[in-house]
Parts: C-alpha cells; structure tokens; sequence
C-alpha cells in the first residue's frame, strides 16, 4: 500500500496484478472465476454493503481489462458508481428556524418551506442553483457535490437522472483524467491495455521475432525515489522490453522543432501554443476552435520518439510508459497508429514488475540512453519554455519570446480566454493540464510535492548540457515531426 497514494489505487493495482499472473501462467480463462475471490476474501466486505458486491465490482473491472466496450479511454464502471450522494444541497443541524427565512424567499422554485421550525428542501422541485445556500447567514445548507462532478472543470460529468450513475460527455471530455484520480471509489476508469503488451512481449520470443521498445516518460524518476534511473531500466528488460528509450530525447528533438516553428510562424501569428500535452491539443479543438491555427504543428515527445525508434527499426514495437490517461488517447488518433502500439500507465508498470516478482531495488544499474536535461524537464511545469529559450540562445534565433506558462487547467484556460480576445500578454502559451505538470499525472502512483525536486535532479544527471548533444546523431531531416504534413494524416 505504500506504494501509493489511496486504497483505491490499490485495488486497480491488485486487480491488473492477479489478472498478469494468470495470464503469465497461460491460464487466465480458467481463474477468471478466481481472482475476485482472490482480491475480496470476504467473509466480511471491506467497503461495500456485501462481499458479493465487491467481487462484482471486481469482475467488472476485470471485463474493462479485457474488453473493448467503446473507443473511449475514460469510462465509468457502472457498479461501482453508487455510494456518493445525489443531492447536492442539504440542510444541517446548523438550521436554527430564523425569522428571517433568506433560505425560502430566494428560492426561485419555492422548493423551501419550513417544517417543524427547521428549513426542508422539496428535491422534486429544486433546481440546485444555490441560493439557499448563498442567502443563509448560518451557512446552515451545505453544499456537497460528487467528487468526479467538481474535478471535471469542463463539465464533461453528468448525473443520469435515472441511475443517478455518472455519464461522460465524451464530446466534452479531454482525458484528463481528472476524475478517474478524484472518484473515492474507483468507478470511472481509463482503459488498460496492459494485456496485450504481455501479450506482445511473449509472442515477440524474446525480441527475435520482433524487438519490442519501451518509451519512458521523465516523469519516471518521481516514481522510483529510492532507485537509480539505471535500477528501473534493468528492471524494464527483465520484464521482456528490448531497450529502454528516453522519451526526453523525442523532447529534445520536438524543443529543437517547435522553436524553429516558431520563429518563422511568429513573424504572421500573434502567438503559438505548445502542443506537446495531449489533453491541452484536446481542449483547444474541442473548446477553443477558433484557436486551432495557433497550436504548434510538432508532434508530441512521445511521438517523436517512436517515430525515431520505427525510422531505424521498421518493425519494432512501440510501448509509452507514462502518468498520462490523455496519452492512451493520443495513441488512438489514426495518424499515430503506427507510431505508438500501446500505453502503459506507472500503476500498469507495477502491477507488471510485482506480477514476474521483480524488485527494482534488487536490480543491477543498466545505462539509459541519454536525452539533455532540458529534454528531461519537459515533466514539470515551465520546463518545455526552459527548453525553448536555450534552443533560441543556442542557436542565436532572431525572435522575442514572451511565455505564458499554464500550470493546471485553469491557468490554461485563463490564457486561451485572453488569447481568444486578442488581450494575451504573451506569444507563447505552454500549456500543462495536470498541475505542476506531467511529474503529477493522474496515473502517477504518487503525487508528492518532492516530485518536481525529483524531476531537477534527474535533469541534472544528463551528461548532454544541451539539446544540440542530445540529438546530433540523429537523422531527424529524416523524420516527419509535424503531424499535419504526416502523410498518414
């Protein structure tokens, strides 16, 4: 459990951990029956109202993991979904029967009345626009909303008026995954492909009828604090990858790419956004149309280092490993296809290692390609911009550059509001939507306030200084790195 953050992470873990052993042991058919009596022992039910509940919840999780319902990489786990309350506003026993009675003369609907010297809601009318509870001077009506519904700034969750189960607006919904950290009982989930990576591994027969990759995100120097990058990279190849890639050096290439583009789109633009955050690109498109022109045409580091890996293996196998539910997306998009197999999440990659009972910390150190360490702080907040204003000084670029660095959602919208009314104080937005960057994603196994310090010592390890070292030996005017002149687009 130390591993990580909440008990709700856990039991994901520990149903994608049984279900990769059984698969291991060519017998995942036969203990589909098994493994949620495996997980939920019982007799006695840890959270729910019944064990034979929480091994439903199980076997739903386990059909997520191996079915494809939908395209959608976010879904909710309907089962699962039933324990946050429905109302959103309520009356405490804070309520002291005022004369006053602010509560009933700003209802709108006359959804309040006065029963027994208490206020008491009618929640067949009420609209819940909030009054009552702005008017009280006791602060008597509380207002609490599901967890999954206030962490979706986009309002892209709703409430289905009759399962009071939550719906995605997938038209909304830019795979943050916000909700899929926030909801306390694990009901809405991003997709897992984790099976058929194992699957991919196995049939490759050791990397001889195909090489099978492995693209790590920077942000895998927060997860493993008390092991060496060199520990986490043995510990990869034990789990059957090839070769471990620095997805840092598809960073470097893309930093060296998009401050070339923007000098040149600079001189007709009034500004450019970064395009390296799927789930920023996301929002853009589906958000902020009209600002679609302004996103930078360089593929993301994750891409661009697949397509470097592909260029000098042309049937190798590609698989990221990341915080990141927006990047399982991206992997979908047609024009990636062939450059990304899968996406694997931090919480997939340990459940993988405790599955084949590898311990990172009883690892010899294997070196790890090296990216430079401004490739390296693409994980953390203002490090693509760091990126760009070395790029610009090193190679002498004519151009000004005036960032707006968004850290989290809001900050990202704010700048896309401003840049939407031509009243941006800036000409480039880099644009993060997890705060602090992707050092925080959702899929992290933990969230700590150390892992940006992480993220800086790690870059500081880089033997390349600069970008124009990380990437000289590559030839990268070999490479498409603009996803609108792909050809597969």
């Amino acid at each position: 459990m130390k591993k990580f953050d909440n008990h709700v992470q856990y039991i994901k873990y520990s149903v994608l951990k049984e279900v990769l052993k059984s698969e291991l042991k060519d017998n995942l058919l036969k203990d589909l029956l098994n493994i949620p009596k495996r997980i939920a022992e019982g007799p006695k039910p840890q959270i729910r109202c019944c064990i034979y509940k929480e091994r439903a919840i199980v076997s739903e999780r386990i059909k997520h993991i191996l079915y494809e319902f939908n395209d959608h990489v976010v879904n909710t786990i309907e089962l699962a979904c039933d324990e946050c309350p429905v109302n959103r506003f309520s009356v405490t026993e804070a309520c002291r029967g005022c004369l006053a009675h602010h509560c009933v003369a700003n209802c709108p609907v006359n959804a309040i009345s006065i029963v027994n010297k208490k206020a008491h809601i009618d929640y067949e009318k009420c609209i819940e626009c909030g009054k009552c509870h702005q008017s009280c001077q006791f602060e008597a009506i509380s207002d609490v909303r599901r967890p999954c519904y206030t962490s979706c700034k986009l309002n892209a969750i709703q409430i289905d008026p009759v399962t009071k189960k939550a719906l995605i607006d997938h038209e909304k919904c830019i795979s943050c995954g916000a909700c899929v950290l926030r909801c306390p009982f694990g009901a809405i989930t991003d997709k897992s492909h984790i099976l058929e990576v194992a699957r991919l591994i196995k049939r490759s027969e050791n990397n001889k009828n195909y090489k099978v990759y492995c693209v790590i995100a920077p942000a895998i120097a927060a997860q493993f604090p008390e092991n060496s990058i060199e520990q986490v990279v043995e510990a990869l190849k034990k789990l059957g990858f090839y070769d471990v890639i620095e997805a840092a050096i598809g960073a470097d290439i893309i930093a060296q790419h998009e401050t070339s583009q923007l000098v040149e789109e600079l001189k007709h633009k009034k500004f450019i956004t970064s395009s390296c955050c799927p789930a920023f690109v996301s929002l853009i498109k589906k958000k902020y149309s009209d600002l679609v022109d302004n996103i930078s045409t360089a593929v993301s580091p994750m891409i661009a280092a697949a397509r470097l890996i592909k260029h000098t293996d042309a049937d190798a196998k590609v698989i990221f490993i990341g915080p990141c539910v927006a990047k399982k997306e991206e992997a979908q998009y047609e024009e990636y296809r062939d450059d990304i197999d899968f996406v694997m999440s931090f919480e997939e990659l340990q459940a993988f290692l405790d599955a084949k009972e590898i311990e990172v910390s009883e690892c010899e150190e294997k070196p790890l390609d090296n990216a430079s360490k401004f490739g390296r702080i693409f994980a953390r907040s203002g490090g693509l911009t760091e990126a760009v204003k070395h790029v610009i000084e090193e190679n002498k670029y004519d151009v000004e550059i005036k960032p707006v660095i968004c850290n989290g959602l809001v900050e990202c919208e704010k700048a896309l509001k401003l840049a939407k009314l031509g009243r941006l104080d800036g000409n480039f937005i880099e644009g993060m939507v997890c705060e602090g960057g992707c050092v925080n994603g959702p899929l992290s196994l933990n969230r700590k306030p150390s892992n940006a310090m992480c993220i800086n010592k790690y870059a500081d390890r880089a033997k390349e200084k600069s970008v124009k070292d990380s990437i000289r030996v590559f030839e990268l005017d070999k490479i498409e790195l603009d996803y609108k002149n792909s050809e597969k687009c």
